[in-house]
């Protein structure tokens, strides 16, 4: 079936006449080096999507969007943003960096809730997705890459008038009935933009219960350029996700979990820029509130983390080749629950980042990133990148460490508890992860219709942090276990080698009359060994091999698009649940959409798992089968 998709993608792209188009495929970023650099020069595979190709897909949450890009694994829980965890280059779902406008959204609880992204998907501008070390720059966290959501009204120019309002309405099988809905307005130096996104459906039959969900976003911004070369923004957004939990967290047949998640999130940014001096203070506030219920008979665990956080960078030009970026950033993080219990975490860090060109074709990067962090001591974090460009193919290589700190729930899981019978245990000594990541590629241009890059990477990791079933005698802390309990600890594993090959594809077109077409399809390979300690669970998780693909074409009277996953994993399988994960699975999502009204009213048709395919990624976590959605989508 995968080859099927592949030809099919690549044979409706090569019937493409070779017309020049806007080169969007190599797009000014500022996610690899702070500052506006075109992606080819940065040294880093970095993909960037615009933020209207996603809402032509058929997709109904952000983390099915990121599901899609080349090279990035989206291991979902549940459907239309219950849950997911994202993976890049293999790492743990801890080992990826969510950036929402230049602030981290990484919860200090847990990485489960990394993929909640408290915005909706009509604001959204662009995503840039950074593969590969990033410590240097953002600390912990970015191991495996970074993805960094960009919206319009934090990314609006000065002296532009624009207006755009946007509803996607959809109801289908089991309840199901959804709404994104937007709109962005702005007059030269004003800009203010809103959304809202809910989704919610009874859900699919599980054992004893029904995968539901009720999950709801709200967010609203504004941005002020002053003509004195200053500019504001703010944004302040309200999340929740209500859901059935079954078997997220365990494989045990009394498991019948729901959960409730609630985001309070606000940020501000002010920045300044005349002649070679550019200046950005940015603050952040972020409220969680966790409440987990294993099943009926059981007291819910009630968590509230929190994380502040402050930045300021500044950055200079001496010449045309050399730029000097340097910067300081501030975390605060806490946590009151009666599962983990209180406590609170400062970290600090200072960086410095060096861009010098040699020549019209050769861009050096080194950065240095010193990181303190209470109770954990200091991280020196190197990397050094080079991008060297000859004729239509521009060569990269990189070369960093990257750390990662514990977060609250591998520290203290069930530590506050006053008897635990079996689970998952924390574990404060834990030592902070440590890797070195190296990788070498090349980006291919041909003209500016298609992008083909292709690295090779690889990362040695210390101290990976990971669940690990421990017997009652080998825990380090047996004050409310019992010896006849079953227990996993998180443990630091001593060696692990993460090694692969990713090739990614993009491929534009616009023809005359109004009809273009974009694709991509992403290719990853990769092998992972423990070389010295126990097995890894969440290391053994990600796919082996990863191809995700999606299209768009646009005509005259209607819209087609698809999305697709192919992916070989670690097969495994629970007893005690009945349930399989299976090696390998393809799942399939299609639109078909007929405008009634030139391009601004259409009404649509959704197959989402298209050939009912039964599959799940993670085990006793099955996601649903066929579902058929039916939508109208306005778009002034």
């Amino acid at each position: 079936m995968k080859n099927i998709l592949t030809g099919l993608f690549i044979a409706i792209a090569q019937l493409a006449m070779a017309q020049e188009t806007e080169n969007t495929l190599n797009p000014v970023t500022v996610t690899a080096t702070l500052q506006e650099l075109p992606a080819s020069k940065t040294g880093r595979n970095i993909v960037s999507l615009k933020g209207e190709y996603f809402q032509q897909l058929p997709i109904r949450s952000i983390d099915e969007l990121l599901r899609y890009i080349p090279g990035v694994e989206v291991q979902q829980r549940g459907p239309a943003g219950s849950q997911a965890d994202i993976v890049i280059r293999g790492g743990t779902f801890q080992q990826v960096l969510v950036l929402l406008d230049g602030l981290r959204l990484n919860d200090p609880n847990t990485g489960h809730f990394t993929a909640y992204i408290p915005i909706s998907p009509v604001e959204i501008d662009r995503v840039e997705i950074l593969k590969g070390a990033a410590s240097a720059i953002y600390g912990s966290e970015a191991v495996g890459g970074v993805i960094h959501v960009i919206t319009k009204t934090f990314a609006a120019r000065k002296n532009v008038h624009q207006k755009q309002l946007s509803v996607q309405a959809n109801a289908g099988q089991f309840g199901l009935w959804g709404i994104q809905a937007g709109g962005y307005y702005q007059k030269k130096y004003t800009a203010i933009a809103g959304g809202i996104l809910s989704n919610q459906a009874d859900g699919q039959q599980q054992r004893g219960t029904t995968g539901f969900y009720n999950n709801q976003t709200v967010s609203i911004s504004i941005s002020h350029a002053f003509k004195n070369n200053w500019r504001i923004a703010f944004r302040s957004a309200y999340d929740k996700r209500d859901f059935s939990a079954q078997n997220y967290y365990t494989t045990f047949k009394s498991d019948t979990a729901k959960e409730k998640v609630t985001t309070y999130w606000n940020q501000l940014s002010l920045g300044y820029q005349q002649g070679k001096n550019q200046f950005q203070f940015d603050a952040g506030y972020k409220k969680v509130t966790d409440q987990y219920t294993f099943n009926s008979g059981s007291l819910p665990n009630q968590n509230l983390s929190a994380l502040f956080q402050i930045g300021a960078r500044y950055a200079h030009r001496f010449s045309v080749n050399t730029q000097l970026i340097t910067g300081v950033q501030v975390q605060n993080k806490t946590i009151e629950s009666n599962d983990r219990g209180n406590h609170e975490i400062t970290q600090t860090a200072g960086y410095v980042l060096l861009q010098q060109a040699i020549g019209e074709n050769i861009l050096l990067t080194p950065a240095l990133r010193v990181d303190h962090i209470q109770n954990s001591g200091t991280e020196l974090v190197p990397q050094l990148n080079l991008s060297y460009k000859t004729g239509m193919v521009q060569w990269r290589g990189s070369v960093g460490k990257t750390i990662r700190q514990s977060d609250f729930t591998e520290a203290y899981n069930n530590y506050n508890k006053t008897l635990v019978t079996s689970g998952s245990i924390g574990n404060p000594n834990l030592a902070a992860e440590r890797s070195l990541s190296y990788e070498v590629g090349a980006d291919l241009y041909i003209k500016k219709n298609w992008r083909i890059a292709t690295t090779i990477f690889q990362r040695d990791q210390q101290k990976v942090i990971d669940w690990v079933p421990t017997p009652y005698n080998d825990m380090p802390r047996k004050t409310n276990l019992i010896p006849t309990g079953t227990y996993a600890l998180a443990s630091n594993i001593a060696k692990v080698k993460t090694a692969g090959i990713e090739t990614d594809i993009q491929y534009q077109q616009e023809w005359n009359k109004g009809r273009k077409m974009m694709t991509s399809l992403g290719f990853v390979w990769l092998d992972s060994k423990v070389s010295e300690g126990a097995a890894s669970f969440y290391l053994s998780s990600h796919a082996k091999l990863l191809m995700n693909a999606s299209m768009v074409y646009t005509g005259k009277f209607i819209l087609l698009s698809a999305n697709a996953i192919y992916k070989i994993r670690t097969a495994a399988q629970s007893t005690a649940i009945n349930a399989d994960l299976s090696e390998n699975y393809f799942v399939m999502n299609t639109r078909a959409q007929v405008f009634v009204w030139q391009h601004k009213l259409g009404i649509y048709l959704e197959a989402n798992n298209l050939f009912d395919c039964s599959y799940s990624d993670l085990l006793g976590a099955p996601m649903p089968g066929r579902w058929l959605v039916a939508g109208l989508n306005i778009n002034f």
